[in-house]
């Protein structure tokens, strides 16, 4: 009887190296060779600019007086500045906080304290958010302060913040923060750089957890920069890839699987807006002569039948990456065909472990691509146990879905309860996840042990969200689902029990929301009860909920999975 655990090895050993060693190894390679095409920005370095850029701004934050283990947070779209600012902090070990451009201000200011950033950069206005405006409702102060040296009562740690935008009271411009590299020499620069170790602490992310606030994931170089390699390496890339990265920075998929797996391999990385927009995927993706394209099935649905979508020349592509949701096979069959992506890979895996601990190869059958998750990723273990007594199952059994080895996470930051409770003493992280794992090694993930909804390749745990509507006046309890959407997968729904004598509306719950947590996190569906469907022992029973919204919002009942 065969156990569910699985490991692979590799004859390529792990990478032993700092992301701003990597760097200049890749720059030594392939200094001609394009490394960052951003076509909106007008953006078109080589490695060896590339290099340059990266190198001046870390001299400035050195000059700003940022040091190693100093939290900088980003808060912005895809642009330039967001990798630069991504090798920057790693060439001098700060730890970059990424932070969703979608937070509003309880999100970001949550972040920010438990990060304890000392200096933040920013975008200002994009399309309707103004982030100038999130940022002053809770530091309404800053603009009778001097820039760089803040004092903010709500955010204590801040000492100066870096706008992408124009100049403004109180905050510092891009182009001031380069100005200052001067004062900082080359030699003083690799100084730092050469004192720093691969294990050394490099990134942070946010990820939501069931106690109502997000955890901050820790991960170091030699997490992210071996699984961005590996990632990109089970896909055969070299320095003649060209990869269309139309996902977010801030997440792993955007950082990790598509700026480090590039720069690993001397791969170029190409912008195509700076949020997710189909015409522009394609156009750039045509136009570029790209050879592989990222995104979750949401994404390649929306250019799949975009209007003009027969307008554009693919026929570069031949590989990229789907994840974030399982892929309907028909979909796989046509970015197969019509995208000409006759390699592309299905990846799993979660911020906590850097993130992919499975991928399929090339060469995967059709039914293994649309029915998995693919086999266990290059230096990694997979195992799958009995939720309650933690017993490697055996094959063929629906179990909780653990891994091991050097993709995991070093911690939830400053959070020992939160770390102790995912990652055992053995080393082995607990996903949540609820997978089954066949013969070949071929893993099908089912769904979540715990409530987790995934809304378009987003994370999303009910409780932070219930936990937020709590504050309503007129909200005595609530609870959070997820229902079947055709476009995203699930919506979220909120089944809302009022304060005795209130009439809350629905738009007035929704109004609630709005500026204050990010809009995939309001519900898109509310109901008002007077009670919830409860065990005779006092639990609600969430999935009692969900079948009753269903068949009462009358949505095609299908299988969630993660």
């Amino acid at each position: 009887m065969a156990l569910s655990y699985a490991s692979a090895a590799s004859e390529e050993p792990l990478l032993g190296i700092t992301i701003g060693d990597l760097l200049d190894r890749t720059i030594a390679r392939h200094p001609d060779n394009e490394a960052l095409v951003v076509p909106y920005q007008d953006v078109r370095w080589t490695y060896r600019q590339l290099g340059e850029r990266v190198d001046r701004l870390a001299r400035a934050l050195l000059a700003l007086g940022v040091e190693k283990r100093d939290r900088v947070g980003i808060w912005s779209t895809n642009r330039s500045e967001w990798t630069l600012t991504q090798f920057a902090t790693s060439k001098i070990g700060a730890i970059l906080v990424n932070i969703n451009p979608s937070y509003r201000s309880a999100e970001l200011e949550y972040a920010l304290n438990q990060s304890g950033c000392r200096f933040l950069v920013m975008t200002d206005v994009f399309k309707s958010s103004d982030y100038n405006a999130v940022f002053e409702s809770i530091a309404p102060e800053i603009g009778s302060q001097r820039a760089g040296e803040l004092k903010l009562e709500r955010l204590p740690k801040l000492e100066c913040v870096v706008t992408l935008g124009a100049e403004r009271p109180g905050l510092m411009t891009f182009d001031a923060l380069l100005a200052r590299a001067d004062e900082v020499s080359a030699d003083q620069l690799a100084s730092v750089q050469h004192s720093l170790d691969f294990d050394d602490p490099i990134n942070i992310q946010y990820t939501s957890g069931t106690t109502g606030f997000p955890k901050g994931a820790t991960l170091s170089h030699h997490n992210i920069a071996n699984n961005g390699y590996f990632v990109a390496r089970l896909m055969n890339f070299t320095h003649a890839d060209r990869l269309v990265i139309p996902v977010p920075l801030y997440h792993c998929f955007g950082m990790v699987m598509g700026n480090l797996g590039c720069v690993s391999h001397g791969a170029t990385m190409i912008y195509p807006a700076q949020v997710f927009d189909a015409e522009a995927t394609l156009r750039v993706s045509a136009e570029e002569r790209a050879t592989a394209l990222y995104g979750v099935p949401t994404m390649f649905i929306a250019e799949l039948s975009h209007e003009a979508f027969a307008d554009f020349d693919l026929t570069s592509l031949r590989t990229g990456i789907m994840a974030g949701a399982p892929c309907p096979v028909e979909v796989m069959k046509r970015v197969q065909s019509e995208m000409h992506m006759n390699e592309v890979a299905i990846g799993y895996g979660m911020t906590e472990t850097s993130p992919v601990s499975m991928q399929t190869r090339i060469g995967t059958p059709l039914e293994k691509q649309v029915g998995t998750v693919g086999q266990v990723h290059p230096h990694v273990e997979i195992k799958i146990v009995d939720p309650e007594t933690g017993t490697t199952l055996p094959r063929g059994q629906m179990g909780e879905f653990c891994t091991r080895g050097y993709s995991v996470m070093l911690g939830y930051w400053e959070n020992e309860e939160a770390t102790a409770s995912a990652i055992d003493a053995n080393g082995w992280m607990h996903t949540g996840d609820l997978a089954v794992m066949d013969d070949e090694g071929y893993v099908n993930i089912a769904g979540r042990i715990k409530d987790m909804i995934i809304r378009g390749g987003e994370n999303i745990y009910p409780r932070e969200i219930e936990e937020f509507l709590y504050r309503h006046p007129k909200v005595q309890e609530v609870q959070v689902i997820g229902v079947p959407d055709s476009k995203y997968g699930e919506e979220l729904m909120a089944w809302v029990q009022p304060v005795p004598g209130s009439a809350p509306t629905e738009a007035e719950i929704k109004d609630f929301c709005r500026g204050q947590i990010a809009h995939y996190k309001v519900p898109r569906y509310v109901k008002f009860v007077d009670a919830f469907p409860m065990t005779v022992t006092g639990k609600i029973q969430k999935f009692k909920m969900r079948e009753d919204s269903i068949a009462e919002l009358q949505l095609a009942p299908a299988e969630r999975t993660a």
